[in-house]
């Protein structure tokens, strides 16, 4: 099967490491940059792959009756390691390439850690009842 890039980050609201899907601000770089060029730049910082695809999937509310907040979901598929990743600027990102099949185990594993688990997680197949 398959696998999937996450990263485990220390968060400063939760004071506690959080495991999220590989994520960025589009243009904190360039205020020219569109979604798809902010991902895979955010993409090769944080985990040090590259992607030959990048796909839009579609623009997500992350708790609507509350914040305004709102992100922009792109699926990468054709990974090259091409660097070491963790991110800029001291992010101190951990990198996992996780197999499809491990992905529910290995999230439960994480939250018995202690690791805050992102919402965006939900998105990947298989997690739902996590």
């Amino acid at each position: 099967g398959g696998h999937v890039l996450l990263v485990k980050q220390y968060r400063v609201p939760h004071s506690a490491n959080c495991l999220e899907l590989p994520a960025g601000l589009i243009g904190d770089h360039d205020d020219s940059e569109d979604a798809l060029t902010s991902a895979g730049r955010e993409l090769e910082e944080e985990t040090g792959y590259r992607a030959e695809y990048l796909e839009e999937v579609g623009d997500f509310y992350s708790s609507p009756g509350m914040v305004s907040e709102s992100f922009t979901l792109v699926r990468a598929s054709g990974l090259t390691k091409v660097g070491n990743g963790g991110g800029v600027d001291g992010e101190d990102i951990i990198v996992h390439r996780v197999t499809l099949s491990d992905r529910s185990a290995f999230v439960a594993a994480k939250r018995a850690e202690g690791c805050v688990i992102d919402v965006k997680l939900l998105m990947l197949p298989g997690l739902a009842g996590l």
